[in-house]
């Protein structure tokens, strides 16, 4: 039965929502204040990566000793602002206890398995359908290391993902450097992921696919939403600060802003924001073949049609806090000790965008405790590109009352009660 249905976001998931709603009958609505795909959106700016590939938790066995480290460095891989660690706490507790264990680590494989498994072809059609195939590209990914010694540093981490089906290319140094001629010569051992693939323009993907939902009867409403009329557990109306909009079923795809929705429906997750930043490069003067991801740098290096962009970082400070833009700076100088061809003087521009994480890596998807008519779908953390396409294809098969495609129970937000 057709219904109206109002999406909360026009992000990756919450435009692969739209068009897969649409595609099985229903009326849209989608509520964004901003332009889909534009600077403010973490779609905009992420590592652009889409790697079935990315099953394994940020949390793993360990990293409680690494804590202080993150305190003391504010321009490491992750790092906290000791001004948020009060608020943090509770989520780092949990963070910490999700990945304590090899038991837990590889649960968490499992069930993103599923949700990344398939990613680069689901977004290759709809970014056919969008008119926009030519930004979706399948040439495999490099993981590139000094040593073979610092690949089997990270054995638990490739052993799960090798038991949940990713495969991969081992390469010398000559076969990396005649694959990648542009890289230091300091990263002497490289795996080819052949499986993942890239969005070139991630922003201009999901405005892409926006602009196709509204072109097929789907209609984006300039507003922020703010909560619900519910009665009697049923909803009647999303409350948004430009009026209600009466509906029969909603979306939450809010992304790190879901938070207050979700509770406004009876769950309570323990969202936070995983601040990324990227630099991008313009003129390079060189174009990597692949998309690169350094073991020594925990970021991506990837080519889009603005220049060069290095993707990474984590930083746990909140929604409202001002950027440390020296995180960039650290991006730009790692930039030239990955690519040595690079020229001296870089034209750089910089980003800070905003992750939905939660505690465990896993998202919320699936009806809201309070509310059946309301479904959750956020909290992707860092496979928020790669899972999109899944991720809405699910909440459609939800809300049109299909049978699941797996089980859903590892994603329910009851899982935090």
């Amino acid at each position: 039965m057709a219904q109206h249905v109002v999406v909360i976001g026009a992000g990756i998931v919450g435009a692969a929502t739209a068009v897969e709603l649409l595609r099985d009958g229903h009326r849209v609505t989608i509520v964004e204040p901003g332009e889909p795909g534009g600077p403010q959106a973490a779609s905009y700016g992420n590592g652009t990566l889409l790697n079935p590939s990315s099953v394994i938790p940020m949390s793993e066995p360990g990293i409680w000793r690494k804590v202080p480290g993150y305190l003391a460095d504010p321009l490491g891989p992750l790092a906290i602002r000791w001004s948020y660690l009060p608020r943090l706490l509770p989520w780092l507790w949990r963070f910490v206890r999700a990945g304590a264990t090899e038991q837990r680590v590889a649960a968490t494989a499992r069930a993103l398995r599923p949700l990344l498994f398939e990613s680069p072809e689901r977004h290759r059609r709809l970014a056919e359908e969008a008119g926009v195939g030519e930004l979706i590209m399948r040439q495999g990914g490099l993981v590139v290391f000094p040593s073979r010694a610092d690949f089997e540093a990270e054995a638990l981490s490739w052993r799960v993902r090798h038991e949940n089906g990713v495969r991969w290319l081992e390469l010398s140094e000559e076969e990396l450097r005649q694959r990648e001629p542009t890289l230091d010569r300091r990263y002497k051992f490289a795996l080819l992921v052949e499986e993942n693939g890239q969005c070139r323009d991630p922003g201009a993907y999901v405005n892409a696919l926006v602009q196709h939902a509204c072109a097929s009867g789907a209609t984006h409403r300039r507003a922020r939403a703010t909560g619900f009329r519910l009665e009697a557990r049923r909803l009647r109306a999303v409350r948004t600060d430009a009026g209600d909009i009466d509906c029969d079923k909603a979306v939450i795809a809010a992304g790190a802003r879901s938070k207050m929705l979700a509770a406004a429906v009876g769950d309570r997750v323990p969202l936070e924001t995983e601040r990324g930043y990227h630099v991008l490069i313009e003129n390079p003067g060189i174009e990597p073949r692949y998309p690169i991801s350094p073991s020594d740098g925990k970021m991506a290096c990837v080519m889009t049609p603005q220049g060069l962009r290095l993707a990474g970082q984590v930083e746990l400070a909140g929604l409202a806090a001002e950027p440390n833009w020296r995180r960039a700076e650290v991006l730009r100088e790692f930039a030239r000790s990955v690519f040595p061809g690079l020229p001296a003087d870089l034209q750089v521009k910089t980003w800070m965008g905003h992750r939905p994480s939660t505690p465990d890596g896993l998202p919320c998807i699936g009806p809201a405790s309070g509310c059946p008519d309301v479904v959750l779908a956020f909290g992707h953390g860092h496979v928020g590109l790669t899972a999109g396409a899944t991720t809405g294809r699910w909440v459609a098969d939800i809300i049109s009352g299909k049978p699941p495609a797996v089980d859903m129970a590892p994603y329910s937000a009851a899982r935090f009660r």
